[in-house]
Order: C-alpha cells, then sequence, then structure tokens
C-alpha cells in the first residue's frame, strides 16, 4: 500500500471517525428527500500512469492503454461544466429511519483489469463480492487504516473462469479476446476497526487496478450520476450534517441542510480541487523516461478496448 494511499487514509478518517450507534429501521410517513449536485471546482488533477511492461499480463490488460505502453488511471471523473461523477453522498446524525435497501451483497468486478466500481458504498461487518471477469489472474487485496498504520482486512487470489483460454501467445490472442465470464465469486467480510470506515481494494498483481469503499452507517447515502446529480428519499424531518466523500479529496465537504416534512430541499455542494502532487506515480507532462518501451513493445501493447488520454 502506498504512502499517499496512508496519508488520504488518515486525513479522510479524521473528518469520518466518530461514534457509532445501532441505527433503528421504523416507517418515515412524513419523510422529505434531499436532491442536488456535486461540482468540482477547479482544475482536474492528473492521473496516475502505470508502465504495462514492468507488470504481468501487459497484452491483454493493455488493451485499455493509451497507445504508447502507458495504462491510465484516473481517479477524479469530472464533466465538462464541473459535475462529480461517482461521488458519495451522505447524511450523518440519523439514528433511525427508512430501512437499508434491499439489495444483494455489494459486488466489485475485474473486468479488462479495472475494478469496476471505483467507489462502492458497504456496511461495516457485511460481505462484498469480488468476481473475476478476465481471463488473466487478479490477487483481492484490501485495507483500511488506523493510528497504527494500514490494517489489511483480507488478501486473496481471484480466480478466472475455467472456460477461459490460459497463457495468450502474442497480441492477435490476447488484445482480440472479448469474453468475460465470472470466476468463483469470493465473498469477502468488511469488518473495519472502531471509528473507521474507508477502505481500498486493490490488485496484487495489477497495481493501476483500485477500488474504494464507503462503510456507512445508515441508508441516507446516494452515489452521483453523470450529471453530478443525487437523490436522497424518505428524510425524517430535520436537522443534518450533508457530506461528500471522494478518496483523493483530503477533507469532507459537509453542509448543513433542514428538511421539513414531506419537504424536498434543492442543494448545492462545491468541492474545491486538491492542490499539490497527489500521488507519486502522477503522468508526467513530458514523456516517461524512467522506463525504455521500445517501438516494438508498443506495438504489441494495443488498446483495443478503449484508448485512453493523459
Amino acid at each position: 500500500m502506498g504512502v499517499f494511499t496512508r496519508a488520504v487514509f488518515v486525513a479522510v478518517m479524521s473528518g469520518l471517525a466518530g461514534a457509532a450507534w445501532a441505527y433503528e429501521e421504523v416507517p418515515v410517513p412524513e419523510g422529505g428527500a434531499i436532491v442536488g449536485t456535486v461540482i468540482f471546482d477547479g482544475k482536474v488533477p492528473k492521473p496516475k500512469g502505470y508502465n504495462l511492461t514492468t507488470l504481468p499480463d501487459p497484452l491483454y490488460c493493455g488493451r485499455v492503454s493509451d497507445g504508447q505502453g502507458w495504462r491510465i488511471l484516473q481517479p477524479f471523473d469530472v464533466g465538462p461544466a464541473g459535475e462529480f461523477r461517482d461521488v458519495v453522498v451522505y447524511l450523518e446524525g440519523v439514528e433511525k429511519g427508512k430501512p437499508f435497501p434491499d439489495h444483494s451483497v455489494p459486488q466489485i468486478q475485474a473486468k479488462d483489469c479495472l475494478f469496476l466500481p471505483f467507489t462502492t458504498v458497504v456496511r461495516d461487518n457485511q460481505s462484498v463480492t469480488v468476481v473475476n471477469m478476465d481471463p488473466v489472474m487478479h490477487d483481492i487485496q484490501a485495507y483500511e487504516t488506523s493510528h497504527l498504520g494500514a490494517r489489511v482486512l483480507f488478501n486473496v487470489p481471484l480466480p478466472m473462469n475455467t472456460r477461459h483460454p490460459r497463457n495468450f501467445k502474442d497480441r492477435s490472442e490476447a488484445a482480440l479476446y472479448h469474453k468475460h465470464m465470472a470466476g468463483a465469486p469470493m465473498k469477502q467480510l468488511v469488518n473495519l476497526s472502531k471509528g473507521r470506515r474507508i477502505f481500498v481494494m486493490q490488485c496484487g498483481f495489477h497495481a493501476y487496478m483500485e477500488s474504494w469503499g464507503l462503510a456507512v452507517q445508515n441508508p441516507y447515502f446516494a452515489k452521483t450520476d453523470e450529471q453530478g446529480r443525487f437523490t436522497i428519499t424518505d428524510v425524517p424531518p430535520g436537522t443534518y450534517s450533508l457530506a461528500v466523500w471522494h478518496p483523493y479529496i483530503r477533507t469532507v465537504i459537509t453542509q448543513t441542510v433542514t428538511v421539513g416534512p414531506k419537504q424536498t430541499v434543492e442543494t448545492r455542494l462545491v468541492v474545491p480541487a486538491p492542490t499539490g502532487r497527489l500521488y507519486a506515480n502522477e503522468v508526467l507532462d513530458h514523456p516517461y523516461n524512467r522506463y525504455s518501451v521500445t517501438d516494438e513493445v508498443k506495438k504489441e501493447i494495443e488498446p483495443m478496448v478503449e484508448t485512453q488520454r493523459h
């Protein structure tokens, strides 16, 4: 786990840590709603860059790459008008209200050497399921943080479907293979230390595979859509702290909202762009010089699925 990952944990967790209580599910006949937009204000940070020749499975995983032998990971999904996508918005301090969504265990997929989704909302002491859809092996390593540093939640291999071909011989076999078939699902318990609410999952083989989770204490949360919009329904009348969470925003953005009986409250949350260098492997403005990627290697690593941009 990288130094910056631990730093992000410590910074964000200082705002999220707090006393937990047992949430009570009760009817909310006078419940209201909060609808709004999350806006990213400022320059979008540079993405991360990973040289595929230094990691396993460069031909298959290079189907998503920049055409120069690099895999790009952009943690910030920001639209042209600043709409901040795939961030979590949640209410603090709701002790009782609507039931948690009657959904199955949250699932994270390894697909095209990506963990999808990038952010997941979970309940503490409940499980997530991770499934490998790729014809290559992955290894899931999940961490939380504490005042003593990172703590491993689980570390298990993620098997591939046995019907996938193994050991691609060349680019034509690896890059042109498009089948996604689920391997054996790995169900893992998310059991965070007291007061901790964030975990990160990475692949032990492919460092650019990254997924973050937020453990919530009540069901009043939502993820922003392509327009940066969100909706939280059946909110008990009252005054609450509405928070925005993204794993690479170092401070928790909050706003006080008051919801009346059967009232719909419109809101707009603005997240200032973080400053400074966020990660050690930030994409550089000039050509990479840490590794030698020859033209022959570039021809082998061809972005057949997606050509990424820096």
